[in-house]
């Protein structure tokens, strides 16, 4: 049975990290006294779902969660430094404090240390979140206790949820474009100056043709979609921003 350590203080433990070519200590104090703080953990770096959708989700929630007066998030695994730095680099998780917790040391202390052997893994954390107030658990989500790697309740937008239910997410902005494709730049240049912030997909690099064909009926670029809805190319990305000015107006 694991431990649900709300109402508890986070265990007392040092965290061996590396900064540049320099290792450096850093404490659960350091980590947690006077702020609050969100940890998520997850069973391993560059390991799928905590690549595809656990990590990504964080970040990109993270200046929305700093509005709901969140102060530092914290990825932890049971991974080295080493490992923790690389994939922090590959994620681009900026936003994001790794913190690997090589010996399991804090992962066992808030009893959440699990033998995933069976996948040559070892000892490694269980999936699970938690709302940190001042080295205190307020708040933790784990995953069920079930065969495989379960991932329903730690993520981001439960934690978000659960802080601040009316919080305004983030929309959700894909842009297919092509190298030296200057309607490209015009479209990428309108999302930024209406301050909305957008994934790009590149053809060529992160997709084919075809991937844009199927997706978008065309393949012309830019296309451009919104919250999973087709708005096509720079001239229509534009008219669509004037009009959600119009309306807000």
């Amino acid at each position: 049975m694991l431990k649900n350590m709300e109402g508890q203080n986070v265990p007392n433990v040092t965290f061996k990290t590396r900064e540049g070519d320099s290792w450096q200590d850093v404490t659960t104090d350091d980590l947690f006294k006077g702020q609050k703080v969100i940890v998520f953990a997850l069973p391993g770096a560059f390991t799928p779902t905590c690549s595809s959708t656990h990590l990504p989700r964080y970040n990109e929630l993270a200046p929305v969660f700093k509005t709901s007066g969140v102060d530092r998030i914290i990825c932890l695994s049971v991974n080295d430094t080493f490992v923790m730095n690389e994939w922090k680099k590959d994620q681009k998780a900026e936003n994001i404090t790794f913190v690997p917790d090589g010996c399991g040391t804090f992962t066992e202390g808030m009893g959440m240390l699990v033998d995933k052997e069976n996948l040559g893994f070892g000892k490694r954390s269980w999936r699970y979140s938690m709302l940190v107030n001042d080295g205190k658990v307020e708040k933790m989500f784990i995953e069920p206790e079930v065969e495989g790697d379960p991932f329903e309740v730690s993520d981001a937008d439960t934690m978000l949820n659960y802080l601040n239910p009316k919080a305004q997410k983030p929309r959700a902005i894909t842009i297919f474009s092509k190298p030296g494709c200057g309607h490209c730049a015009r479209a990428k240049s309108a999302l930024r100056t209406a301050g909305l912030d957008y994934e790009e997909i590149v053809l060529g690099t992160d997709a084919t043709s075809r991937s844009l064909r199927a997706v978008a009926g065309a393949l012309t670029t830019p296309q451009v979609f919104i919250d999973g809805v087709k708005i096509g190319g720079a001239d229509d990305l534009e008219n669509y921003l004037e009009n959600q000015q119009a309306v807000a107006a």
